[in-house]
């Protein structure tokens, strides 16, 4: 170890270590210089952008075929051998869903107002009253003959009630990591600003979204094929609203992080245009990315949530623990390729999806901080609070529906409420951004929090050590329960 080819190749890697560390700092953005900028993932930018084009040109036929006039545009004979159903016009139903869109604006409005003084009793809110209002819905829904959607909100405040019971312990620490990625945000007016431009755009494109789906709701064809009509645009109302959602979470974590970087918004180090500099490349060369990522990521966290609440209640079922284990390890390899730490990577390094998401989950899984971000829950609360918006949404149109026409209730609800869940989505992923740049920079470099916050670090230190001494106990209990087991087949 001592010999001189040895000394000389550790001097030579350090020196490179230092420069590439020294080019990072000096990066302003701890990241690429702007000249090496790529375009990543352009074909789902392509896939995206003819989607968008095909559906409004799409929402725009179906919209205007009901206007003012019944059938103007002759497309009710493609529709014939759908069961024929009791017609009407779009502005009929385009007024329940422009009360959507307000009602939805308005909540995601106040609260990025109450962001500052009250998030935290909204987060807590939202947590313990979403099962409530989902079992006060299926009520309604049996009361109005609707079975089947009063079973499906059933099942929802059952799930939703079974993972709070499951992760409550967890939740002081998710509100500490919540209110400090408020205090982050409250600092920065400008990415609130941001969110208000793209709740802007938002409601520009909901105005034809919601034109072609009232069309459908009026349109002559039976139940069934207006439904299915509805469930395709649903899904690119959702594609379209995770995309701009996206967008200004790769925006907002890439001003997160240079604040962390840099110490401090007012640190004279920070480049200037910063923000426009992080809004050019989200809305250019890291677009596609964006686009692809939104596809699968939101639907895969969920789902890890979710598997992740009950593993860790099933106790001693062996059967029932495999299953669930079998789909967890599942998950957990989608994970690896598809998760929100990814837009931080984008933001600050301008990499591919995949790429950043497969180099977010490695720097987590060498530095340990993925138990941190296994503990954390923030994600699933500021979910609640979107999903809690979007019921209130529904709500209020759905009540209006019910008083005009009481056979359009659900069918209009529904829709309403995911218009609700993207508006008060837009909002939620301001501080979703600034949670993810945290733990990014606290796997990057610990010191950064803690210049940033002493206690707050500390506080993350601490809960770090005990989630890793707590994976190492149950590793040893597992251990020890198959050296045990193998013992007893060997006996027998």
């Amino acid at each position: 170890m001592d010999s001189p080819s040895f000394s000389s190749s550790s001097s030579e890697f350090a020196s490179i270590a230092t420069a590439n560390q020294s080019v990072a700092r000096s990066g302003g953005e701890g990241a690429a210089a702007e000249q090496s900028r790529r375009w990543h993932d352009v074909f789902w930018l392509g896939i995206f952008l003819i989607h968008l084009i095909g559906l409004g040109f799409l929402l725009g036929v179906l919209g205007l075929n009901r206007f003012e006039k019944e059938n103007r545009l002759n497309i009710d004979k493609y529709t014939s051998r759908f069961s024929e159903n009791e017609s009407g016009l779009t502005e009929t139903y385009w007024p329940l869903y422009a009360a959507a869109g307000g009602v939805g604006t308005v909540l995601g409005w106040i609260w990025l107002v109450l962001l500052g003084s009250q998030a935290t009793q909204m987060m807590k809110v939202s947590v313990h009253i979403l099962t409530t209002y989902l079992a006060v819905i299926s009520v309604l829904c049996f009361w109005a003959g609707q079975i089947f959607w009063g079973v499906a909100f059933a099942i929802g405040a059952s799930i939703q009630f079974l993972y709070v019971i499951s992760v409550i312990d967890r939740l002081p620490f998710t509100m500490l990591v919540l209110q400090k990625a408020v205090k982050m945000v409250w600092n920065l007016p400008e990415v609130r600003r941001v969110a208000y431009a793209f709740m802007f755009v938002v409601l520009l494109w909901m105005a034809l979204w919601s034109f072609g789906a009232a069309g459908v709701v009026a349109s002559s064809m039976g139940d069934g094929g207006r439904w299915w009509l509805l469930v395709v645009l649903s899904v690119s109302l959702f594609w379209t609203g995770a995309v701009l959602c996206n967008t200004v979470h790769v925006i907002v974590s890439g001003m997160v992080f240079l604040v962390l970087f840099h110490g401090g918004r007012d640190a004279a180090s920070i480049p200037a245009n910063s923000l426009m500099k992080s809004l050019k490349y989200a809305l250019t060369t890291s677009f596609g990315s964006i686009c692809y990522g939104s596809l699968f990521t939101a639907a895969i966290r969920t789902l890890r949530w979710e598997i992740r609440g009950f593993r860790s209640k099933i106790g001693n079922n062996e059967c029932l623990l495999c299953l669930v284990d079998f789909l967890f390890h599942l998950v957990e390899t989608l994970v690896r390729f598809f998760n929100k730490y990814a837009y931080v990577q984008i933001a600050v390094h301008g990499k591919s999806f995949n790429r950043s998401a497969r180099d977010a989950w490695e720097l987590f899984q060498s530095t340990g901080v993925e138990a941190l971000v296994a503990y954390d829950c923030s994600g699933a609360v500021l979910l609640m609070g979107t999903v809690f918006g979007g019921l209130i949404t529904g709500t209020c149109s759905g009540v209006w529906a019910w008083v005009k026409w009481g056979d359009r209730v659900i069918m209009i609800g529904s829709t309403s409420m995911l218009m609700g869940m993207v508006l008060v989505g837009l909002a939620m992923v301001v501080v979703e951004s600034a949670v993810t740049s945290i733990y990014i920079c606290y796997a990057e470099d610990p010191l950064l929090i803690q210049r940033w916050d002493a206690e707050f670090f500390n506080q993350m230190s601490e809960t770090l050590h005990q989630r890793l001494q707590y994976r190492s106990a149950r590793a040893r209990e597992v251990l020890a329960h198959n050296r045990l087991h193998d013992l007893n087949q060997t006996e027998l």
